[in-house]
């Protein structure tokens, strides 16, 4: 569905695509202002349970390492920045394209319906971000003298952070589906370095098809400092950026495709 005037000429139908996507982005934003603090607790509720729990409880008591907090947090970090725009655009098409049909009006608005996916997909992708920068205040009181984190690649752990985010929302484009978060999240190498599967070579294997495993990864690369002067082992970065690009590439381009075929049908 497109309702772009064919009369118009180039410029001016280009002209009111821009307009009418910024007012989309507009009022998105406006709606994320406004729901700041509600957004925060939903998001950060998980992650301010697992640092405490594992971070802090289990090394407190002596079931984990004192390094297990600082080798949990780049994990934390990947989840959060993937899981949270994964529900949002995937509960929002859900939404809209269901009973409520709320992005009818969009689709009637004069740009092409790819725009309009692409927007969900952004402010998707926003939200990741914004939850994956929480998480690190968020350690840092919860694990006190646990947390450490390098900060000579910042750059990278930026980069790797809206990589992931995007991959995210562009699963959640995709499949949508709840019952994908589970297996996704226990087999991305959240709470593990991935070398550490040696002994259990099947399920090491299984982790590769997983691209969150390759965020959290490339997380633990830009993140971890030496843990007892040594360097965390973990998949060649060459690799991560790889997978990671290659992975958003695919997966987008079939999640429009999917969307561009429910709304015109």
């Amino acid at each position: 569905m497109t309702t772009l005037d064919a009369t118009l000429p180039a410029h001016g139908r280009v002209g009111a695509a821009a307009r009418s996507f910024l007012a989309i982005v507009e009022r998105d934003l406006l709606v994320i202002r406004r729901e700041a603090p509600s957004f925060l607790v939903q998001t950060l509720v998980q992650p301010l349970f697992f640092l405490f729990v594992f971070g802090k409880v289990l090394t407190g008591i002596g079931t984990a390492t004192p390094s297990f907090g600082t080798i949990l947090l780049p994990g934390i970090v990947a989840f959060t920045c993937f899981l949270t725009p994964l529900q949002a655009v995937s509960i929002d098409l859900g939404r809209d394209l269901g009973f409520t049909h709320e992005i009818d009006d969009r689709l009637l608005a004069p740009l092409p319906n790819v725009l309009v996916a692409l927007e969900k997909f952004g402010l998707a992708a926003l939200r990741g971000l914004i939850a994956g920068a929480c998480v690190f205040p968020l350690a840092y009181l919860v694990l006190g003298s646990g947390y450490h984190v390098r900060t000579d690649l910042v750059g990278e752990v930026a980069g790797m952070m809206v990589l992931t985010a995007l991959l995210g929302a562009a699963i959640g484009m995709l499949v949508g589906a709840a019952l994908l978060i589970t297996p996704l999240l226990f087999t991305g190498c959240t709470y593990y370095p991935w070398s550490t599967l040696g002994g259990i070579g099947w399920f090491q294997v299984v982790t590769l098809f997983n691209p969150l495993t390759y965020a959290a990864e490339g997380l633990r690369h830009a993140m971890l400092p030496p843990i007892a002067g040594h360097p965390i082992e973990t998949l060649p970065m060459g690799w991560v950026l790889v997978v990671l690009c290659g992975s958003l590439v695919v997966i987008l381009g079939a999640g429009l495709r999917l969307f561009r075929h429910r709304v015109v049908s």
